[in-house]
């Protein structure tokens, strides 16, 4: 598909980080173009993604263009928009200057074009893409709180009343649904799924949208759990919000927070949901660092603003989880680091950290002697026995893994001490058949004989090779 529409050859296909989906994501470049592929498996979804960026990129919103798609085989090429997410950027910015008006200033961009999405963008758009349904209606919002309830609740051992909890429910979804609902809602509108662009913002993965409130996505955005904007900042962008929406519509200031606190309500809880489910459910550590974000913010919420309406078992709910050691600590609990020890080429690309832990190391094992360069090993790698002794004798190799070794070491103490739950090692070399796999076993055989450490070896060349035409 790529070399269809670019009219040249692939060269790299490298896989993106994983995100909370199940959808795949690849970055594909040839000699003078790049693009995005995809894979999701889930044909309504993609229905859904692909009909609301067609139509979007034509109201000229900063969506990534659509440059092929195959609905039959689940595919689809898309605009590179880089690397660099609000969250990245906001959390890079943060380490060295704390919450800056640089980073207030983007996070005005970022609402102004969200208000183009609600009520511009909302106006012609086809709801009956929207999948799984074409309202933010009482049945979506109850799956919401179910998902809260069954996936966080009850994996977190949160005692509640069943039917109390039920009833709060139905009442606080009557009383959202009182807001004005017409409006395109993003549905996951986080800072993850912003990117920024010479710094401009672009917007990816709304193939959840469809039609709601206002004040949702707005939510979504202020309470964005790991992002921890400031409080007085989140005042702000709200003040901010409702100053822009009067420019295009007319809301009553007093009307619009009201329903907006509850909505950021039941976006706690569908976030929480999610990190329940992500991770107590699948074991995904990364998800339940974001607890004690969301439990900061109901703390916050609770004393300061409260749920708009009588709702007893779900306030229970909440200051039990706001009370609980065990949620509060989750972050920092100890866990067995994983490092993850990879060999590949140089012409094909280093390879992306999955874990969006970011970090770690890249050893160039390029000025070391080439095996690859004598006939008799041109076939084997660097798995082979033959490859191993003639390595295994090179006074290079043995000075590189030693140096090599010394840095890993030093970081996998420090990360252990601190509970940090990955890092990533990679070596590469000019066809990632030889070098680089040696020393990548080497370095695996080397941790997993020192630490107490869960160790993942991937020899992405045989994994990520291009097959040939």
């Amino acid at each position: 598909m790529f070399e269809d529409w670019a009219g040249e050859k692939a060269l790299k296909f490298s896989p993106l980080p994983e995100s909370g989906s199940y959808r795949e994501y690849y970055r594909i470049s040839g000699p003078g173009k790049v693009a995005i592929g995809a894979y999701n498996s889930d044909k309504k979804e993609n229905r859904a993604f692909l009909g609301f960026s067609e139509y979007f990129f034509k109201q000229g919103l900063p969506v990534p263009e659509i440059y092929a798609a195959d609905e039959e085989k689940k595919i689809y090429l898309e605009q590179d928009l880089g690397n660099i997410t609000l969250y990245a950027w906001l959390t890079e910015v943060r380490k060295q200057s704390g919450f800056t008006g640089e980073l207030t200033g983007i996070y005005k961009k970022v609402i102004g074009e969200l208000i183009r999405f609600q009520v511009a963008g909302g106006k012609g758009i086809d709801y009956k893409l929207c999948y799984p349904r074409a309202d933010f209606d009482k049945q979506s919002m109850l799956w919401d709180m179910h998902y809260f309830k069954y996936y966080f609740l009850k994996l977190a051992k949160i005692p509640f009343d069943e039917q109390n909890l039920e009833d709060d429910f139905q009442s606080l979804a009557d009383f959202l649904l009182e807001a004005g609902c017409n409006y395109f809602l993003y549905r996951d509108f986080q800072s993850r799924n912003v990117m920024l662009l010479k710094g401009k913002p672009y917007f990816i993965d709304y193939q959840g949208g469809r039609k709601g409130a206002l004040q949702y996505d707005l939510a979504s955005l202020l309470y964005d759990g790991k992002a921890d904007i400031p409080e007085s900042v989140r005042e702000e962008l709200l003040d901010y919000y409702i100053q822009e929406i009067n420019k295009v519509i007319g809301v009553e200031p007093d009307i619009f927070r009201r329903f907006y606190y509850g909505y950021v309500f039941i976006r706690i809880m569908q976030a929480l949901g999610a990190y329940g489910f992500r991770g107590f459910y699948e074991r995904k550590d990364h998800f339940l660092q974001s607890i004690p974000y969301a439990i900061k913010n109901l703390d916050y919420l609770l004393q300061s603003h409260d749920l708009p309406l009588k709702t007893g078992a779900l306030k229970d709910a909440f200051h039990l989880l706001i009370r609980s050691e065990k949620l509060l600590n989750i972050a920092r609990t100890s866990k067995k680091l994983t490092v993850c020890v990879n060999s590949f080429s140089y012409q094909r690309g280093i390879p992306v950290d999955v874990t969006g832990h970011g970090g770690g190391f890249v050893f160039d094992c390029r000025a070391i002697n080439n095996p690859g360069r004598q006939e008799k090993f041109q076939h084997l790698t660097g798995m082979d026995k033959e490859v191993r002794e003639f390595l295994d004798q090179e006074e290079e190799m043995r000075v590189f893994l030693e140096n090599t070794m010394k840095l890993v070491d030093q970081t996998v103490k420090k990360y252990q001490e601190r509970n940090f739950a990955s890092l990533m090692v990679s070596y590469g070399c000019t066809g990632g058949q030889h070098r680089s796999v040696y020393a990548a076993e080497r370095m695996a055989e080397h941790l997993k004989e020192k630490y107490d450490i869960d160790v993942k070896l991937q020899h992405h060349e045989q994994d990520f090779l291009l097959p040939e035409p």
